[in-house]
């Protein structure tokens, strides 16, 4: 076991660029290079009262993790925003009414869309995800400019994708675990409910997605545009990943970050 303190700051331009922009590729994946990662970052950076990232050797350290917001209304010049705007449009044509409903969104003036952006590196616990969500809602609560008012919130998020072939070759390999035989005989003592596979084996990254498309309208998961390296086949190293999109009306956002604060704190 090894203790680790993770402490939580604003975004800070003189050194987090770098480790923002990496993030923001994890977070994108194959697709990043559409985006204008460059002008996301600045826009992340130029943001000094919104927005949290966790580090471990102090503030010149680089972050960990990332949570932020951006008002793609306000910013709606910005290539980094149209080239999403035109991204969201493009993946949501598989469900009409998501689709038609964004358009109105961003073609309107009325209510603001704000672009949540969370990302972190594969090994950080989520337990550090809700006290990022509950110091993002206040300071969403307590702007006074009205620059992050918002009607809608669109959450960006990465899953995987197994194969009924690659599911049973993980199950039968975990079966073979000493170590998970006696978790497998203590749960059905005590019979506990295991996980079902979903019907698209679509599998989320990050635990706090679960409660975020609960309080979503809508939602969807998609395939990247950008061909991978290698064409996947039976032989292919390394998981199927996906991109997902979850639009949650803002007056859910409260109710949102108290469910995921209940769930996934410790202690």
């Amino acid at each position: 076991m090894i203790d680790v303190d993770f402490d939580f700051f604003n975004p800070n331009p003189d050194v987090d660029y770098q480790a923002i922009k990496r993030l923001l590729v994890q977070l994108f994946q194959r697709d990043a290079d559409s985006f204008h990662l460059h002008e996301l970052t600045e826009l992340i950076l130029g943001q000094s009262t919104i927005g949290t990232t966790v580090k471990t050797d102090g503030q010149e350290s680089d972050p960990y993790a990332l949570l932020t917001v951006i008002n793609m209304h306000v910013h709606h010049d910005d290539p980094s925003i149209k080239a999403l705007v035109a991204y969201f449009l493009q993946k949501s044509s598989s469900n009409p009414a998501l689709q038609a409903f964004l358009q109105n969104l961003f073609s309107q003036t009325q209510n603001n869309v704000g672009l949540v952006v969370c990302e972190r590196l594969i090994n950080m616990p989520v337990q550090v995800i809700p006290p990022m969500y509950r110091m993002l809602k206040d300071e969403l609560q307590g702007d006074a400019t009205g620059a992050f008012r918002f009607s809608h919130l669109i959450v960006i998020s990465r899953t995987y994708h197994l194969s009924m072939e690659e599911e049973t070759y993980l199950t039968n390999m975990k079966s073979k675990s000493p170590t998970n035989k006696k978790k497998k005989a203590k749960a059905a003592a005590s019979n506990a409910p295991t996980m079902s596979r979903p019907m698209d084996g679509v599998y989320s990254f990050h635990p706090e997605d679960e409660f975020i498309m609960q309080a979503s309208s809508h939602a969807i998961d998609y395939a990247f545009t950008a061909a991978p390296v290698e064409p996947r086949d039976s032989e292919s190293f390394g998981l199927d990943t996906r991109g997902r999109l979850m639009l949650v009306p803002f007056e859910n956002f409260e109710k949102l970050v108290q469910t995921m604060s209940e769930a996934l704190t410790i202690g």
